[in-house]
C-alpha cells in the first residue's frame, strides 16, 4: 500500500492519495485548495483513481471538490452520499474496495455533524476528527460529547500500529499512531468526558502553560 500525503495550501491542509501497489487502483482524501497536484502524481505513476471522499463538509476540505470531478469524471464523495459506480452508502461501516485493499468508513460526528474517518490497511485518515496531540474543535457540550464518543468508541479501539494522518498539519508532527495519541494526546488521557470537556474550555490556557502551539 502507498500513502501520499499532500500539502494542498489553505490553514495548513492535508489532502491524500491511497493506492494499491499491484493493481494501481488508488483513492483520493480530501482534495481541496490543490487537487491538480494529487491527480498529477497518480496520472505520472499510473494510479487510477477509483474513489473521492471528504472527510467532511466545510469549505477548507470540499473546495477543490469540483475541480477533481472535472478532472477524473469522479464524484466526490461525503458521508450520506451513494457512490454511483457501486451503489454503496457512505455510510458507518461501509466497505469500498479498490484492488487488494479496502476502505472502511468510521462516521464520527463531533467536528461536524457529517465527519468521518477512513481506515485501510494499517492506515486511518482522520480529518478534523483527531490531529497529532489535538482534537478537532466543537461548538457546543453536544458535540463534544459526540467527539468524546467517536474517538474513545471507535478511534481508540483501532490496532495501537495505526497509522494516523490528519486533515490539517496543526500537531506535534504530521503523522502519529493510535498508540502515541492514547498514550500522550492531552484530550485523550482525560478521565471522562467531563475533564475532556474541561481541558476543550480552558485550552488557551492549557497550550499556554505548555507551550503548544
Amino acid at each position: 500500500m502507498i500513502v501520499e500525503q499532500f500539502r494542498t495550501g489553505g490553514d495548513r491542509n492535508f489532502g491524500y492519495l491511497v493506492a494499491d501497489e499491484v493493481s494501481k487502483d488508488a483513492l483520493v482524501i480530501d482534495a481541496s485548495y490543490n487537487p491538480a497536484v494529487i491527480v498529477r502524481f497518480a496520472a505520472e505513476r499510473g494510479f487510477v483513481i477509483r474513489y473521492i471522499f471528504s472527510t467532511h463538509g466545510h469549505n477548507d476540505h470540499t473546495n477543490g471538490n469540483e475541480a477533481i470531478r472535472l478532472m477524473t469524471a469522479l464524484s466526490p464523495l461525503l458521508y450520506g452520499d451513494t457512490c454511483q459506480l457501486t451503489g454503496i452508502p457512505v455510510e458507518d461501516g461501509a466497505l469500498f474496495p479498490f484492488g487488494s485493499l479496502v476502505a472502511r468508513i468510521l462516521h464520527t460526528p463531533g467536528h461536524t455533524r457529517d465527519s468521518l474517518c477512513i481506515h485501510v490497511g494499517d492506515a486511518l485518515f482522520t480529518g478534523d476528527t483527531l490531529f497529532t496531540g489535538k482534537v478537532g474543535g466543537t461548538g457546543t457540550e453536544e458535540e463534544a460529547l459526540d467527539e468524546y464518543n467517536s474517538l474513545h468508541r471507535k478511534l481508540m479501539l483501532l490496532p495501537p500500529e495505526t497509522k494516523v494522518y490528519p486533515g490539517h498539519d496543526y500537531g506535534l508532527s504530521p503523522i502519529s499512531s493510535i498508540s502515541a495519541e492514547r498514550a500522550a494526546n492531552p484530550f485523550l488521557i482525560q478521565k471522562d468526558f467531563k475533564a475532556f470537556l474541561a481541558l476543550k474550555e480552558n485550552w488557551a490556557a492549557y497550550k499556554k502553560i505548555h507551550g503548544i502551539v
